[in-house]
C-alpha cells in the first residue's frame, strides 16, 4: 500500500507527518471498501490509536471522513470533487504514454478507468495513418463486460466481486457477439488472466476489435487499449499490440507513481 513509506519519510518535519499519515488514513479507508472501524484504521496504518482517532476527527471536521451511525468512519462527499478532478487530469498525463504505443501500433489507443460499476474513457489517442480510425468520446461511460478494458480491469478482481457487480448492471448485449452469461464471462476473464491480455471480440461494436491490458499499481482500476477495425486488428497484431501495450502501462504506472511520490514529498 505504501503507508510505511509514508509514515517514515518526513520523521524530521513534523507537519508534514501529519500530512503524510493523514493521507495514509484515506488511502487506508479506501482499502477497506471506503468504511471501517476506528481500530481498523489504527492497524492498516500502524499508528497509536489515539493518534488515528486525532487525525480521523481533523479529517471529520475538514469533511474528508464521516462518522457514521455505526460509530464506523467512511470516506467523506468532499473527496469527491477531488476524484473527478483528479481523474481529468489522469488523461492529460496519460497523453504522452498513449502517443508512444500509437506510434507503434499505427491505431488508436485509449485509456479508461472503473467508476462504480461502468466504465469511463478517459483518455485516447488516434494515429494520423489511416482514414478508417476509431473514435472513442473520452468522458463515454459504458458496462465493463463488453470491452477489452472492462474484461482487464475485472480479471484484477475477486470473481465474488465480479458476479456482484453483473447482477447489478445486467448484461445487456450490444451486438450479436457480446457475452450475456456470467459463467461465460468469468471464464474468459480466466483466460484474460492466463495470457495477460484482453480482447474484445466485435462485442462492443460490429467491425471492431479491441485489445486491452491493465495499468499495474494504478491509483484506481485502469486499463489501457488498442482498437481497430478487425480487417486490421488480426491475430498478430492482438499478440503484438499485447506486448506493446503492457511496456506502456508498466511506464505510465510508473509515471503516476512519481507524481504520487512528488506530491507526497514536494
Amino acid at each position: 500500500m505504501g503507508e510505511d513509506a509514508l509514515l517514515r519519510q518526513p520523521e524530521r518535519q513534523p507537519g508534514v507527518q501529519s500530512l503524510a499519515r493523514a493521507f495514509a488514513i484515506l488511502e487506508a479507508l479506501a482499502d477497506a471498501g471506503g468504511v471501517a472501524t476506528l481500530s481498523d484504521v489504527a492497524q492498516r496504518v500502524g499508528l497509536p490509536l489515539a493518534t488515528t482517532h486525532r487525525l480521523v476527527r481533523s479529517l471529520v471536521g475538514l469533511g474528508y471522513v464521516r462518522q457514521e451511525a455505526s460509530r464506523q468512519y467512511s470516506l467523506g462527499p468532499r473527496l469527491m470533487r477531488l476524484g473527478v478532478e483528479s481523474g481529468r487530469r489522469i488523461g492529460v498525463w496519460a497523453t504522452p504514454r498513449l502517443a508512444e504505443a500509437v506510434a507503434e501500433l499505427g491505431e488508436s489507443v485509449n485509456l479508461a478507468v472503473l467508476d462504480e460499476d461502468e466504465i469511463v474513457y478517459v483518455a485516447q489517442v488516434q494515429p494520423s495513418t489511416h482514414l478508417m480510425r476509431m473514435f472513442t468520446e473520452v468522458g463515454r461511460r459504458t458496462l465493463p463486460h463488453t470491452t477489452a478494458v472492462g474484461k482487464a480491469i475485472l480479471a484484477e478482481a475477486p470473481e465474488s466481486e465480479v458476479l456482484a457487480l453483473l447482477r447489478r448492471t445486467g448484461m445487456p448485449a450490444r451486438t450479436p457477439r457480446s457475452i450475456t452469461s456470467p459463467d461465460e464471462f468469468v471464464e474468459v476473464l480466466r483466460l484474460t488472466r492466463r495470457r495477460g491480455y484482453a480482447v474484445d471480440e466485435e462485442e462492443q461494436e460490429v467491425g471492431v476489435r479491441c485489445v486491452a491490458v491493465p495499468v499495474p499499481d494504478a491509483p484506481r482500476p485502469m486499463a489501457m487499449s488498442m482498437s481497430g477495425p478487425s480487417a486490421r486488428v488480426d491475430d498478430a497484431a492482438v499478440e503484438r499490440a499485447a506486448v506493446v501495450l503492457r511496456r506502456v502501462a508498466a511506464a505510465l504506472s510508473h509515471d503516476l507513481g512519481g507524481v504520487a511520490e512528488e506530491i507526497v514529498l514536494g
